[in-house]
């Protein structure tokens, strides 16, 4: 019997487990590109500060022009780390991050690098059959040539994930009652004379057959005093002869 497949963090079979995801490890999860329009309706929605969705005082500012709420860069790496991890690794949940930060302002049409470092796992003490993965996430500005010119954000956290499911060990047969053994009926040296029934008595070689030896016995002839052999007591005497 299989242990049902975990699924992942999407909800389809999952491909990566717990043993996996090994300290040392990097995914690459993409480039994401800032869209202005859904940057600042993000912000009127959850972060409504003058530098997120006023231009004019924006503009007029030491940022330059609109920047990104820092909730919605992160929210761009979240999206980047579901579609290209989670959605195939045997994901349960995350008991809370670290480390967030903001490096540097992010803005409309700027180009992304995401990508996730593994740099621990252990079984979780907390919830068994789960790893517990220490993970870094970083999302770096690309310049015209593709190449990195600043990291934007830098997160730690943790991440549960399943650990690989395993055949199960197949059931010991159970040994047979004491009647149903063949051996439970015969003792330890085979059947013997008394086993055999009386309809078919035990067959004897006659070759092998011999007449029983016997021996004479010797009496000793039975002591007697002169007088003649004793009578017993109370037993009768000699008769007196009649006047």
């Amino acid at each position: 019997m299989t242990t049902p497949a975990a699924r992942s963090g999407t909800g389809q079979p999952a491909e990566l487990f717990f043993e996996d995801l090994v300290p040392g490890l990097t995914v690459d999860l993409g480039v994401v590109t800032v869209d202005g329009d859904e940057m600042v309706a993000f912000a009127r929605r959850f972060d409504p500060q003058w530098y997120h969705v006023d231009p004019d005082l924006a503009g007029e500012s030491r940022h330059g022009g609109l920047i990104a709420s820092g909730f919605y860069t992160v929210s761009l790496f979240m999206r980047a780390y579901v579609d290209h991890l989670l959605s195939r690794a045997a994901a349960d949940a995350s008991p809370g991050l670290e480390e967030l930060r903001w490096l540097a302002p992010v803005r409309a049409g700027d180009r992304l690098a995401v990508r996730v470092d593994v740099m621990g796992a252990r079984p979780s003490t907390a919830r068994p059959g789960l790893g517990t993965v220490s993970l870094t996430g970083t999302m770096l500005r690309l310049g015209a040539d593709d190449r990195p010119e600043q990291e934007v954000l830098r997160t730690r956290f943790r991440g549960w994930f399943a650990a690989r499911p395993t055949e199960a060990e197949p059931a010991a047969p159970a040994d047979p009652p004491e009647a149903d053994r063949p051996e439970a009926d015969q003792p330890d040296d085979g059947p013997t004379g008394a086993d055999q029934p009386a309809s078919e008595p035990a067959e004897i070689d006659p070759a092998e057959a011999k007449p029983a030896e016997t021996k004479p016995v010797e009496t000793e002839p039975a002591e007697t005093s002169p007088d003649g052999p004793e009578q017993p007591e109370g037993g009768p005497t000699k008769a007196e002869p009649h006047a």
